[in-house]
Order: C-alpha cells, then structure tokens, then sequence
C-alpha cells in the first residue's frame, strides 16, 4: 500500500498540465490561498482573540467591536459553529426580560482554546496530581497548588510595586501583571466594588478535577489586591470567563483576609 500511494503521489505531481507539459517538482508545494480565504482567516483570528479576551459574546458585540455587518460576521460564526472552534447559548438574563427569545452568545470551544495555547501537558499534570492525592492526601495537593502559584505571586508583587493601597487599584494592576503571564486580564469597577477577569486559564483542565488551584490562586489574587475576595465564575467549571469580585470595603485592621472559591458546581 505504500508502494502504490507513493506511485499515485508521484503521478500527481508529474501529470500533464494546460498546454500538454508535465508540471515541475520541486519540493512539496503549498496550496495557494486566495487573497479572499486569507482575508477571512484573519478575521476568524480576531473573532477568535475577541471572544478569548472577553467570554460569552453576542454577535452583535462581535460585529460592532470588528466593524462588521450582521451579515459578515454570522457567516463567520456559522463557519466557526460548523468547524467545532465555537459554541452558541443563550445569554443569561438577570432580572425581568423583554418580550421574544434571549440574544445568543458565542464562547470559544475546548478545542479552540487548545489552538489559542492553553492546555499544555494536561494528561501529564492530572496524572501527576492524581498521584499526589493517593498518596499525600488533599493536603499535598493544596500544598503543591500553592508551590505552584508562589512565583507566579512573586513576579506579579513586582509588577505592582507602585499601584499603592487601594484595592481597586491595586486589581487594575495585578490585571496588567496578569495579561503579561497570559491570563488576557481586566479589571473594572462596578456598583459593588471591582471585578477582576481573567479570560484565560493554562490549567483549566486540570482545575475543573483539582480545584484546589483555584483556591491557590484565589487566595494569590486577595493577597495582592489587599483584602477579600469572592471568585464568581472559573472556566475550570464551564464558564468562559474566571471572574473574581472585589468587595468595596476597608481592609480589616487584623491584616487577615478571606478568600470565598465557588467549587459547587
């Protein structure tokens, strides 16, 4: 079988072209891409770094934020649905809706993150974890987790050295530090205190069985903003967007802080 696809191979590439001669060989060719295909893979790229940079998105959002028609960016999406790089749900609405269906939102699949980077060695590192559980208990696996995320801390403390004591200031740094390591981070105020996104996660495979990363790293991000947190949403749990709310309140005169991690989905 090899034998005859490397002769099929060799007929291709020596068959009779326009005007009666045999086509050259030289090395293996690559297939042209028109100017229009490479025009839209860029901007598959973009649709694909918008939706990594902020989660569940409407496609409206998309269109706006790329300077699209409807038109223009559902055939993309559709391309992307049919591909397996996104997936659409209905957007959730809090509080009373209007009349007719939910907008729909579109979030990038696991197999899109993987392409995006993300996922590294996670069989290698769930195994190695799953060791640690059977023979140190849940005890060394948080002991490990926060290893872990010790230099990441130290580099992202150096980062900030300058954001002074406000807290929320203090996450609009720790949010550029983040984006530096590769977390696509941003922090925002909102009515109850601050909110610190992290859009991507290296280790969320890992996480969504070994939960106590996120602890770690929960605790990581209330040492360096300087007071307690309450972590909202993790992708390790489904959701496309790890969400970290900052209290609006004055830091305890102890020093001590609390760290809340959701781990009940």
């Amino acid at each position: 079988m090899k034998n005859a696809a490397a002769l099929s191979e060799h007929l291709s590439a020596t068959a009779p072209v326009a005007g009666g001669s045999r086509s050259r060989r030289v090395g293996r060719a690559e297939p042209e891409v028109s100017p229009a295909a490479s025009a839209d893979l860029s901007t598959r790229d973009r649709v694909t770094q918008l939706l990594l940079e902020r989660g569940a998105t409407t496609a409206a959002q998309l269109g706006s934020a790329l300077g699209l028609s409807p038109a223009a960016i559902r055939r993309h999406l559709d391309a992307m649905l049919a591909d397996g790089d996104v997936v659409a749900r209905e957007q959730a609405v809090r509080g009373s809706r209007g009349r007719g269906r939910p907008a729909k939102v579109f979030l990038l699949t696991d197999a899109a993150r993987v392409r995006c980077g993300t996922h590294h060695y996670d069989n290698m590192a769930t195994a190695a974890l799953r060791w640690i559980a059977r023979n140190g208990g849940s005890d060394a696996v948080e002991a490990f987790a926060a290893e872990q995320v010790a230099a990441l801390e130290a580099r992202c403390r150096a980062a900030m050295e300058d954001a002074g004591d406000e807290p929320l200031a203090r996450a609009e740094a720790l949010a550029g530090a983040l984006t530096a390591e590769g977390y696509a981070a941003n922090a925002s105020t909102i009515a109850s205190g601050g909110q610190l996104c992290q859009h991507h996660c290296p280790v969320a495979h890992v996480a969504a069985e070994f939960p106590q990363l996120c602890e770690a790293e929960t605790a990581v991000i209330s040492r360096l903003v300087g007071t307690h947190v309450q972590r909202l949403a993790t992708i390790a749990h489904g959701d496309g967007v790890c969400t970290t709310h900052i209290p609006a309140q004055p830091r305890a005169q102890s020093g001590i802080t609390v760290t809340t991690v959701r781990t009940d989905r």
